[in-house]
């Protein structure tokens, strides 16, 4: 039993290890029987703290390292949602049941804010990637709250018939998914909440709706589930539906969606937890379409489940109010024990766009699927620990992930590269990459710093997601340190790892600033200025080994600047392809920083032939900017060679440090320039861009002042214009007004004669439209009976032709009735034939071993008699009898064995026909329901005739044992007495030798039914035995006489004393009960 210890006194909690690392469940205070049931859990960013709210409004912090937990707040309500990554590492978000969200502090345990705007309960809070941001999500509204303020600032409304699913913001970017009752699924801008697209509809025809959803940590990934067995999964880059699973028929609705996070997948997760509506979690990998594992039962249901952000854990909301904690390095470990079945692809996309119902196939498997139990009920942990006597460099050469840096090392020599498939998560672990996701978000957050605003101008890249990844890699590190902002070559240095990991942000930038840290030391000690005790350096390699080249260099005047710094501010980007640079940073990352000053010396030593044939400073600086006709293998192994043969005086090893990764959690401090130079210089740029900003205002007040000069003049001049053209204008009205004045009497006369022409034929045209509208309206009347003439006639056909295939319809359900019970009872004889056929068998079996015991009891009761006939005989015949008993105890023995056996093999038959007859059960549900029904009242009579046939061999097993106790009493009894009576004679030695002659043939005789196959309804095995014992037992008696002859009188006087002392024993004619 595992407890966490409290500090509070609010009730109990047990926590038990039982095929889960912990079991949490909360019993109420005086009433342990009584259980408060959990509803949500929520893990904080770093994923080793768990928060947990139950149905009487109780929030509980579970600190998962220090193990304890802590009451933080009784809110008095039950709680919806929870929340537990907000930028302040201590608050969180809890929505309750009288639709408002509420934030509290773990540590003072007091009330932050409360927010209120919702009419209908909260399922889901979302919290970006800073923590400043939260979404909340009812099913008629979604609402954005700035965290810092408490304020809402936007507001999402839709009709109340469409109904909102889901809104989220996506990782590691500035979108919002919003989904919706309809299955319609719309991205939106952070920053404007302008809609960026819409997925177009998944497969026309499909009927189930969109209920769960998920994506993947680098946001790329969509995927999408509801009352089906199938999973869409979307490309969000694309917008494409580029896949579908299908799961077991088991699973016919999906209930929460959720990635397994891996510190190795570079943010694109392979591996889906599905939890279905029967309360099991399946855990599958979307690429190889396998299951991994599963969580949770029928008897121990899943309710909900929230994973760490780490992917060390999965705390589950069990049915039953308890919260349990699983392992996923225990769960994968397990996992990968048996081979796991398969699910398949049903459909792909891209090739079967329009035939999707034509590729659905059922998932198949080579064996039933279970949910995940450790062996035993109990989990077994095993700690790996370092052996005392490992050296230091070995535990230096260790590596996260499990690599070790030495046999990397080993293979890099053997094959010159690192594997494509294998190679950046080899990087990241020569690397050892942090992952300071908090910490890079901090640095995102800041926005775009001020020296990379316009760096399209500068680096026109056509590409606008590259852009935007380089502009952010950037920023990020001007914002960490600011000599970045400063330096003109950092895009170059840094473009190749933008270009490599742009769909993982933060990799690249721990990527780069690594490199910086380690592979640039002492670049920025003469900022602005190159690295000239870097550049000296590397001269004094090249003097070294190549000294006509120098000299050549130096005839020429080409300095290390020109045909050095090229190489280093660009990290070879310029000279080399794709695969050639992967290929020289392989051997970079898994050497000595100074190998990367060593691999420069040697591009430079192996390109001296085409170098020596230069003569112009333009030819020297084309070279070392282009591409050029180099092996790149013999580049490596002459920097490994000059690596070897440098003298340490000059080597680089000797001023630059060994390796040191970024530490965890925050990044380290880079100071390493001339501060005073970078900040006069920031101060001088500030100065400048304040000096331009302030000449820009007065240029633009300047270019006002004079528009507005300009605009006023203008104006002057239209006003005189127009006064002007209004003076004339009026002039030209009065005599056009003249004119107009006769025109109109003139008009007017015309007029009144046109008008009265007009009435006479409106009167004629009024009274032909009323006898045309009297006529339209009989013939529309005509019409219109005639259309009902037909529509009667019609629906009397229909109705007709409804009630034929109506009774056509009832008697083809009466023939299927007809045959279905015709196959019902076919199927029920032949049951009761199975059933009646067993029955025979057992009562067969049961006859044979009555006969069985009915010889022995009358073998018993005669030789019972035999000895009352001899008793002047006692001693010999005793002897004789005992060799025979023990034969026949042995036979019985093994009669018995078989027996158990056979029993055995029976119940294992019978295990197999009633698994095979409860398949059979299933599958006949699933047709007709009667059938069912019969059938389980069918195997409830075979499962109490099944208890009674157990009872009953359980008794006759007591039986056998109780018979043959009694057999070994009697034959110990009588070899007891044989043996007093031989004590007690001395002139019996013969006897003795006979005797002990008699028991070594006994053993051997005895030996031999164990030898053979001993069937029950077989009596030749004992016939046998019996026949051989008494022609044995005639040979003994001719022995005996002839030593009786010679002791007869002594004999007698000794049995005389013998039966004094010990009376024979008599067999009890009673049979043995149970």
């Amino acid at each position: 039993m595992h407890v966490y210890k409290n500090n509070s006194k609010q009730g109990c909690f047990a926590c038990f290890l039982h095929r889960v690392i912990v079991n949490i469940t909360h019993s109420a205070p005086g009433a342990p029987s009584k259980t408060i049931r959990f509803l949500n859990v929520a893990f904080d960013s770093s994923g080793d703290s768990l928060l947990a709210g139950d149905h009487q409004g109780n929030i509980y912090v579970f600190d998962l390292k220090g193990n304890r937990f802590n009451l933080v707040q009784r809110t008095m309500q039950a709680c919806t949602a929870l929340a537990f990554n907000l930028r302040r590492k201590t608050e969180f978000l809890v929505a309750l049941a009288d639709y408002s969200i509420k934030c509290f502090d773990t540590e003072t345990k007091e009330l932050v804010s409360w927010m209120r705007g919702h009419d209908s309960s909260v399922s889901s809070i979302s919290v970006n990637g800073s923590g400043r941001y939260a979404i909340t999500t009812s099913t008629d509204t979604a609402q954005l709250w700035d965290l810092d303020t408490f304020q809402r600032k936007r507001k999402l409304n839709v009709r109340h018939s469409v109904g909102i699913q889901k809104v989220f913001f996506l990782p590691l970017s500035n979108t919002i998914l919003s989904c919706f009752r309809d299955n319609s699924v719309f991205a939106w801008e952070f920053d404007t909440l302008h809609c960026k697209y819409q997925l177009p509809t998944a497969v026309e025809g499909s009927t189930f709706l969109y209920k769960s959803f998920a994506v993947t940590r680098d946001g790329r990934i969509f995927v999408a589930g509801g009352k089906s067995n199938h999973l869409h999964l979307w490309c969000l880059e694309s917008k494409q539906l580029i896949k579908i699973i299908q799961m077991p028929t088991k699973v016919r609705a999906v209930r929460h969606l959720e990635f397994l996070p891996d510190s190795f997948d570079g943010g694109s997760n392979q591996v889906l937890g599905v939890l279905s509506q029967d309360n099991i979690m399946r855990f599958i990998n979307i690429e190889t379409c396998k299951l991994l594992f599963a969580i949770g039962s029928h008897e121990e249901g899943i309710s909900t489940a929230a994973i760490s952000p780490n992917g060390r854990y999965i705390a589950s909301v069990m049915e039953n109010g308890s919260v349990n904690l699983y392992s996923v390095q225990a769960l994968t470990q397990e996992a990968n024990k048996p081979p796991p079945p398969q699910f398949k692809v049903v459909e792909d996309w891209p090739k079967c766009k329009s035939e999707a119902n034509k590729l659905t196939m059922k998932v198949t498997s080579g064996r039933s699927e279970r949910p995940w139990k450790s062996k035993g009920n109990k989990i077994q942990t095993r700690l790996l620990k370092v052996q005392a006597n490992t050296s230091l460099e070995n535990k230096e050469n260790e590596l996260p992930g499990g690599l070790n840096k030495k046999r990397l090392q080993a293979l890099l020599k053997g094959y010159g590269e690192y594997p494509a498939k294998y190679r950046m998560f080899v990087w990241r672990s020569l690397l050892q990459l942090p992952e300071n996701h908090l910490a890079f978000s901090s640095l995102i957050d800041k926005g775009t710093h001020s020296a990379f605003v316009n760096i399209q101008n500068e680096y026109p890249i056509k590409s606008r997601k590259l852009l935007r990844v380089l502009q952010r890699t950037l920023s990020a590190l001007a914002h960490w340190s600011a000599i970045f902002g400063e330096t003109p070559y950092i895009p170059l240095l840094a473009f190749p790892f933008v270009k490599l990991f742009q769909n993982n942000q933060l990799i690249c930038f721990e990527v780069v600033a690594t490199v910086v840290v380690n592979f640039c030391q002492h670049w920025f000690e003469y900022f602005p200025n190159p690295p000239v005790n870097v550049l000296s350096m590397m001269e004094n390699i090249l003097a070294h080994h190549d000294k006509e080249l120098l000299q050549h260099f130096i005839k020429y005047n080409v300095t290390s600047q020109v045909y050095a710094w090229p190489l280093l501010e660009t990290l070879f980007s310029e000279v080399l392809t794709r695969e050639e640079w992967l290929k020289v940073f392989d051997n970079i990352f898994s050497n000595h920083p100074s190998y990367f000053l060593m691999i420069v010396v040697a591009y430079i030593v192996c390109s001296r032939a085409p170098l020596l044939h230069c003569n112009q400073r333009q030819d020297f600086e084309y070279f070392f900017h282009h591409r050029n006709n180099l092996d790149i293998n013999v580049v490596i192994k002459e920097a490994y060679h000059f690596m070897e043969a440098t003298p340490p005086d000059i080597h680089p090893q000797r001023v630059l440090d060994d390796f040191v990764p970024l530490t965890k959690g925050q990044y380290p401090v880079f100071n390493k320039y001339p501060k005073f130079i970078v900040d006069y210089q920031t101060q001088e740029w500030e100065r400048i861009r304040q000096d331009e900003i302030e000449y820009l205002r007065e240029r633009q007040l300047m270019h006002e002042l004079e528009a507005k000069a300009q605009e006023r003049k203008a104006e002057d001049e239209a006003w005189y214009r127009k006064q002007e053209l209004l003076r004339e204008a009026e002039e030209q009205r009065r005599k056009m007004l003249l004119e107009e004045e006769k025109k109109l009497a003139e008009q007017r006369q015309r007029l009144a004669a046109v008008k009265r022409e007009l009435k006479v034929k409106e009167l004629q045209f009024l009274d032909a439209s009323r006898r045309r509208f009297l006529k339209y309206q009989q013939d529309q009347r005509q019409m219109e009976l005639k259309r009902l003439d037909d529509e009667i006639a019609r629906k009397a056909s229909i109705r007709e032709q409804e009630t034929a295939a109506t009774v056509q319809d009832v008697e083809v359900r009466q023939m299927e009735l007809e045959s279905q019970r015709q196959l019902f009872e076919q199927h029920l004889i032949k049951d009761q034939e199975s059933s009646t056929q067993e029955m025979k068998e057992d009562i067969d079996a049961s006859r044979r071993k009555a006969d069985l015991e009915d010889h022995v009891v009358q073998r018993l009761v005669e030789t019972d008699r035999e000895e009352k006939q001899k008793a002047q005989m006692v001693a010999e015949e005793n002897l004789a009898k005992a060799e025979q008993k023990c034969i026949e105890v042995d036979w019985r023995l093994q009669a018995l064995h078989k027996l158990r056996h056979d029993d055995q093999d029976r119940e294992k038959r019978y295990e197999e026909i009633a698994k095979l007859l409860h398949d059979n059960r299933v599958k006949e549900a699933e047709l007709l329901k009667a059938m069912r029904e019969a059938e389980e009242k069918k195997w409830e009579e075979v499962i109490q005739k099944k208890a009674q046939l157990e009872e009953e061999q359980k008794a006759a097993a007591a039986a056998h044992e109780h018979r043959k106790q009694f057999l070994e009493d009697k034959m110990n009894g009588a070899l007891d007495l044989a043996e007093k009576l031989q004590r007690e004679d001395g002139f019996f030695e013969r006897l003795r030798d006979l005797k002990a002659g008699r028991t070594g043939r006994g053993v051997e005789f005895q030996q031999v039914p164990k030898s053979g196959n001993v069937c029950l309804n077989d009596l030749s095995a004992s016939e046998s035995s019996s026949y051989m014992s008494s022609v044995r037992r005639q040979e003994l008696a001719c022995q005996e006489r002839e030593l009786m002859a010679e002791v007869r009188q002594l004999r007698q006087k000794l049995t005389a004393q013998a039966r004094i002392r010990h009376p024979p024993t008599h067999l009890s004619s009673t049979k043995w009960t149970t």
